[in-house]
């Protein structure tokens, strides 16, 4: 199994928010992904906001992070949008194959030790552990440090990018997707870093 690459999906929730005044201009798109990630992230700021922070969550609630990662696709890595557009992939790629991810997290502790003290799988990491790890990280975007999010998730892809190359069986495409699991890790590090010194947005 390979990591998702970045692309912007057909998702049950993209038809949403086509209603909405400029929905189809780039420049308005991009605002709106913007302004979502910034009121998950970083909750309201008046009352207004408290308005629409629920809408927003409503939204995620009927329809799935769907809807919302549909909006936060084509965002530049070093954006909140982005940045929450990988987490999105993160959660999803183990979901769709939490085996062998516990399989490969498994072998890539062994020779990643501090990564994984920073991940906080359970010991052992099981398939239902690593579930709940990832669903942990997402749960962090609303109720924790977000820094602290970004680095766990960063070592949580560094840790099974580790384990995916020593489980190789001269796989060049498994190779290719550790690759980019460790590049997915090195943007999510770079995040955590630009939101401690408060220039993600």
């Amino acid at each position: 199994m390979t990591v998702p690459t970045p692309r912007r999906p057909i998702l049950p929730g993209a038809k949403l928010f086509e209603s909405l005044p400029g929905a189809h201009d780039p420049a308005t798109v991009a605002e709106m992904a913007h302004r979502t990630a910034e009121l998950l992230v970083r909750g309201a700021r008046s009352t207004d906001d408290e308005q629409v922070v629920a809408r927003v969550v409503k939204l995620a609630d009927d329809y799935g992070l769907d809807a919302l990662a549909d909006l936060w696709s084509d965002a530049h890595a070093d954006s909140l949008p982005g940045t929450l557009w990988r987490l999105y992939l993160l959660r999803s790629w183990v979901h769709s194959d939490p085996s062998r991810v516990a399989g490969e997290y498994a072998a890539g502790r062994e020779h990643a030790e501090v990564h994984a003290a920073v991940a906080g799988v359970a010991d052992p990491p099981g398939p239902t552990e690593v579930r709940d790890m990832v669903d942990a990280v997402l749960r962090g975007v609303a109720t924790g440090d977000f820094a602290t999010t970004l680095d766990r998730a960063a070592a949580f892809a560094r840790i099974v990018a580790t384990g995916r190359v020593h489980l190789a069986d001269e796989g060049h495409e498994q190779i290719r997707s550790a690759s980019r699991l460790v590049e997915m890790a090195d943007q999510l590090q770079t995040a955590a870093r630009a939101e401690r010194a408060n220039q993600l947005w």
